[in-house]
Order: structure tokens, then C-alpha cells, then sequence
């Protein structure tokens, strides 16, 4: 049996700690950033969700796992929360909020959503790196995250693959908005874990 090479092992490129660390940096620049630009919209968000009859979630793809993780957290802390493709999802109407990501603004399918849920009375909330997109324009709170769309592939916003930075920015953006919305609601982690699933 051939001995193996140690040094062709190694490898060429930066390692998983390196990685971890241009990721860490990125979402720290991007999340001042909205913070910074964008904290108006933010409260405007939190707001419209504090306010809503039942809030409904819709995304794709790896947004879409993001916005199920907020929802969970909304879920926790008592709100009537509902994910847009499950079975036992009602119907949307008056008072009602659509949480909506989607880089582009111009997912086909969030967007007949967003369209359906105006149509039905309902207010649609957008996480997004377009502001003029279709979808913004259906919506009465938008944040606009400055990350690189799917289809940006220049390496100039993000050195990070496709969406990756908005759509980890869209799990950070949901967790801050628990937070907020939870500080605010003056319950403690006590009275919110009995909503956690004991089904599991």
C-alpha cells in the first residue's frame, strides 16, 4: 500500500475557521448596516406583526426555513402564527399579516401569495434586496437587507455563495424581532416554554 502524503492533505484554500470568520464579518457589517438604514422599517415591522389578527409566513427555498424558525419563536410566544403550505392553514383575510423574504422581490410564487393576501384584506410585510420590486410594492413594511441576490455571482456585496447573507440575515432579523416583540410583551421564559412541542 502507497504511503499517503500528509501535505496533500492540506488543504490549499482557507479552512472552516477562516470561512466562519468572513461569514461573522459579513453579518455584522450587513446587520449595522440595516440598522443603521433601515431601523424605522424595522419598528414598522415589529409593529405590524405586535398588531396582527394572525400572522402568516411564506418563503422559499432556504428564506422560507429561515421565516419557519420565526414563526416557531411567534408561535412561543403566544401569537397565532401559521406557515403558508401546510394542510391546516386558514384562509388569510382582514387583520391578518403575510411575513414574506424573498431576495429578489420577484419569487413567482411569494408574489401571487402577497397578491392573494392584499386582495383578501390582509397587510403584507417584506424582508427583501429589492426595493423596487413587485413584491415591495404589494407590501405596507419592507426591509431592505444589502446582501447579493441569488443570481449575483460578482463576489462585490458577498464572497459568500448565492443568497447565503440575506437568507442568514432573514433568520437574524426574525430572531431580533422576537426578541423585541417578546421584551415587549413582559413574559417571562417561563410562561413561554410551555408552548414549546412536547410532541417531539
Amino acid at each position: 500500500m502507497t504511503a499517503v502524503n500528509p501535505d496533500a492533505l492540506t488543504p490549499s484554500q482557507p479552512g472552516v475557521t477562516a470561512s466562519l470568520s468572513l461569514i461573522f464579518g459579513e453579518l455584522g457589517a450587513t446587520a449595522a448596516e440595516v440598522t443603521k438604514q433601515r431601523a424605522d422599517d424595522l419598528d414598522n415591522l415589529a409593529e405590524t406583526l405586535a398588531k396582527a389578527r394572525r400572522i402568516f409566513v411564506l418563503g422559499a427555498g432556504r428564506s422560507g426555513i429561515a421565516l419557519q424558525m420565526t414563526a416557531m419563536r411567534l408561535m412561543h410566544l403566544g401569537l397565532t402564527v401559521h406557515v403558508v403550505g401546510d394542510v391546516t392553514t386558514p384562509a388569510i383575510g382582514p387583520g391578518d399579516v403575510l411575513l414574506t423574504a424573498s431576495g429578489s422581490g420577484t419569487t413567482t410564487s411569494i408574489v401571487r401569495g402577497a397578491d392573494a393576501a392584499v386582495k383578501a384584506g390582509a397587510n403584507v410585510t417584506v424582508i427583501t434586496t429589492a426595493d423596487a420590486s413587485p413584491l415591495a410594492a404589494l407590501a405596507t413594511a419592507v426591509v431592505i437587507v444589502p446582501a447579493a441576490g441569488k443570481l449575483d455571482r460578482s463576489g462585490t456585496v458577498s464572497a459568500q455563495y448565492a443568497g447565503s447573507l440575506f437568507e442568514q440575515t432573514v433568520m437574524l432579523l426574525g430572531d431580533a424581532l422576537f426578541h423585541s416583540l417578546w421584551q415587549r410583551s413582559g413574559q417571562s421564559a417561563d410562561e413561554l416554554w410551555p408552548r414549546h412541542s412536547n410532541l417531539e
